[in-house]
């Protein structure tokens, strides 16, 4: 499902009980300097993550100052975080002239510890290439070395490498829980273009072999996804990010189900195998 951009006047996007993505939440605040703002929300686990701007973060006593390091956009510096657990109350206040803060969340029960996540935390990787149309990069806010200190939620920031080209291929899904070969996990992206003007397409196949939906993606544009194969990508001479947000169902660990008449291309792009590996 596709989502246009909206003023949402800092109310959930998607909220608890989403009909689409039950399994996930998410948030777009946006604040100026000196105001506050608070939330909770019973039965999720979330991750505070300023896509521009800078706040300080109170966690029910953990603190957090300075979090945030980017001004003009996504592509000025490194993401940073603050994972806060399940229904726990947090603040944050806006410190810099303005801030847009996104606010990531899985359904989980249990009660975990807070803590933060700054730029030398992170953990990156970079695969695909020119040649196959597929270059780009991740940074994972909250990936796998954070096992043991989150239960469902995995977050994390993809941009493509250079204007144009190819993410989310080989196409896959991660819709029903059939392991080994597969985990339930909801996703819901938030996109971004530079220049803002430029734009990109969502496809989404619910069935190998048939025609599925295509989606028109433009700056600030969000995306929910259920079930089906998912690649995306972005028209030539601009550049794409976006937000990810997964939440899974039975475990944190995702297992990528890749679409069988495509995956033979798993041995032609460069490093994705290392990419699969950072989401287990």
């Amino acid at each position: 499902m596709h989502i246009a951009p909206f003023d949402n006047k800092n109310k959930p996007i998607v909220d608890i009980d989403d009909p689409t993505v039950p399994l996930n939440y998410f948030n777009i605040v946006k604040l100026t300097k000196g105001q506050a703002f608070e939330y909770a929300v019973p039965g999720f686990e979330t991750c505070i993550v300023p896509a521009t701007g800078t706040v300080n973060i109170d966690v029910e006593g953990f603190k957090c100052d300075g979090l945030g390091q980017r001004t003009e956009d996504v592509w000025d510096g490194e993401p940073e975080g603050v994972y806060v657990p399940t229904a726990a109350k947090a603040t944050m206040v806006c410190t810099s002239e303005k801030a847009e803060v996104f606010i990531a969340g899985a359904k989980y029960d249990k009660v975990l510890d807070a803590f933060s996540v700054r730029t030398n935390e992170l953990d990156k990787v970079q695969y695909g290439s020119d040649e196959t149309k597929t270059h780009r990069k991740i940074k994972h806010i909250l990936g796998t070395k954070y096992h043991d200190k989150v239960g469902r939620l995995l977050v994390s920031e993809l941009f493509t490498v250079g204007e144009g080209g190819w993410s989310g291929f080989p196409s896959h899904k991660h819709d029903t829980d059939r392991l080994p070969i597969e985990t339930r996990h909801d996703e819901t992206y938030n996109f971004r273009f530079k220049p803002s003007h430029g734009s990109g397409v969502q496809m989404l196949q619910r069935e190998d072999g048939k025609s599925g939906d295509a989606y028109h993606l433009v700056d600030g544009s969000t995306i929910c996804l259920d079930s089906g194969y998912h690649p995306c990508a972005v028209l030539p001479g601009y550049q794409m990010y976006y937000f990810t947000i997964l939440g899974g169902l039975s475990q944190r660990s995702l297992v990528q189900y890749f679409q069988p008449s495509h995956a033979d291309q798993l041995e032609t792009i460069p490093g994705i195998k290392d990419m699969i590996a950072k989401f287990k």
